[in-house]
């Protein structure tokens, strides 16, 4: 038996993070990875989709390339290998470089494995036991797979498998509407694949305002992807060489036929056989690490950060935790995670960036809120790229004066609406932004504008 001031199980985005500050703070750390360093973001989340859907950009902006006066000799063409091969290669950069911060760590010990917990205390990683006073959970999640009649008996893709493609499907059939789907849907719809997104509920992203859910569905069916909404009743089977779904939606062909299936439905926790029941952790229905507003565990001494604790699913969400739990612990700086402002992005192009509320949760909130809206087509910057799809939108409590929500869908939303996230966090009322003098010509210039233009909602 090994003994440790801590332990880190998984090097995702907050794992990493902790083990430096903990050895920097003189703690004996031990961090665990049972496989490829730098958990989903680095090796089949952020960083590799992201790098794919730029080379989708690309092949778009190719193809409108006489839109801007630029004639190109011929339509371009996509070598799904060459886009594999860049996408590795970033990707890998990546993997290395958190493996070799780990690993040069002072005070830090790295074991490849997979990790049990056997007691409150203690972890098995093969034939080794180790124990500390510390035990930080960073296990992750992955793709879950829908109990969907017929699934046992054909082959599909998921959001890690999918990272393996070098060829391009014929026709790629996606089970899920939301983020994961619209994502890979457009990005292999740019690569030159027919695409089917297949929802089961009435519309696409469902957790969003149906004025985001209606643009995004309108801007993806303008490039060529077929959308099937209200699927109540699906199952699979094979077809040839390809799948078969069937569907039970409100208009169109009950049964969509493709070369490749994707299952983007949801995410599952990292934490059967990690022997959760074994140290008394307690876990809620779906799997999650129930945690308390510093991200412990029901066992003290245990915390859970990431995506396993249920309380967000993104990479900076698990770095924030990261923060909280640092915060503390070694700061004294009583952090929380109920002071977050939930904040994500959809990469479809137009990106969504989103902060705070949706519209159809401050007006369920009771609160009198104003509304105001902006066309992309009324954005300078937008007009000048070609790039007019979208609007920008924000909620306000017209008491306080504080912008409970914000959606910029359009060209940088993701990056636009951090200039909204800052004044919510600083909880400044929406006034103060609307005295800033905004570079021009951009996006953001016309935040105040935006503000200007506040009305009762009705």
């Amino acid at each position: 038996m090994t003994s440790h001031d801590a332990i880190i199980i998984g090097t995702g985005q907050a794992g990493p993070a902790l083990a430096d500050r903990l050895s920097r703070a003189g703690q004996r750390v031990a961090v665990i990875e049972r496989a490829r360093f730098g958990g989903t973001c680095v090796n089949t989340g952020c960083i590799p989709t992201k790098t794919m859907v730029a080379s989708a950009y690309a092949a778009r902006m190719a193809r409108r390339a006489a839109d801007y006066g630029v004639i190109l000799p011929g339509p371009p063409r996509v070598d799904m290998k060459q886009v594999k091969a860049r996408k590795d290669a970033v990707s890998g950069k990546s993997r290395v470089g958190v493996e070799s911060w780990v690993r040069g760590l002072e005070n830090s010990t790295v074991i490849q494995g997979h990790a049990r917990l056997t007691g409150p205390r203690t972890v098995q990683v093969g034939d080794e036991t180790l124990t500390a006073e510390r035990i930080f959970l960073n296990v992750g999640g992955r793709a879950a797979v829908p109990p969907m009649p017929g699934i046992g008996d054909v082959p599909f893709l998921t959001n890690s498998t999918m990272m393996d493609l070098d060829t391009l499907p014929e026709h790629l059939v996606i089970v899920g509407g939301s983020y994961i789907g619209l994502e890979f849907g457009q990005m292999f719809r740019r690569f030159g694949s027919d695409v089917t997104i297949i929802e089961q509920g009435p519309r696409l992203i469902g957790r969003e305002d149906e004025d985001v859910s209606a643009t995004i569905a309108g801007f993806l069916e303008k490039e060529g992807i077929t959308i099937r909404t209200n699927a109540t009743c699906m199952s699979v089977a094979r077809q040839g060489d390809g799948v078969a779904v069937t569907v039970d939606c409100t208009a169109g062909a009950p049964v969509v036929t493709g070369s490749h299936l994707l299952l983007a439905v949801g995410r599952r926790p990292n934490t059967q056989d990690l022997g959760l029941e074994a140290a008394g952790v307690a876990m809620d229905g779906k799997g999650y690490i129930t945690v308390d507003d510093t991200l412990q565990t029901s066992v003290p001494g245990i915390w859970a950060l990431g995506d396993c604790n249920g309380r967000g699913a993104f990479t900076h969400t698990a770095y924030n935790d990261f923060e909280i739990v640092a915060a503390n612990l070694l700061d004294g700086d009583n952090r929380r995670v109920s002071d977050r402002i939930p904040a994500y992005a959809l990469y479809t192009d137009p990106p969504l960036g989103r902060a705070g509320m949706t519209e159809a949760e401050a007006r369920r909130s009771g609160r009198r809120i104003l509304v105001a809206k902006r066309p992309m087509t009324r954005v300078g910057r937008a007009v000048e790229k070609g790039e007019t799809e979208g609007f920008m939108k924000v909620v306000v409590d017209a008491g306080t004066r504080q912008i409970l929500g914000a959606a910029i869908l359009g060209t940088g939303g993701d990056e636009v609406v951090h200039g909204l996230l800052d004044l919510m966090t600083a909880k400044a009322p929406y006034d103060v932004l609307q005295r800033s003098m905004p570079i021009h010509p951009t996006v953001s210039e016309l935040l105040p504008t935006l503000l200007g233009s506040l009305e009762p909602a009705s």
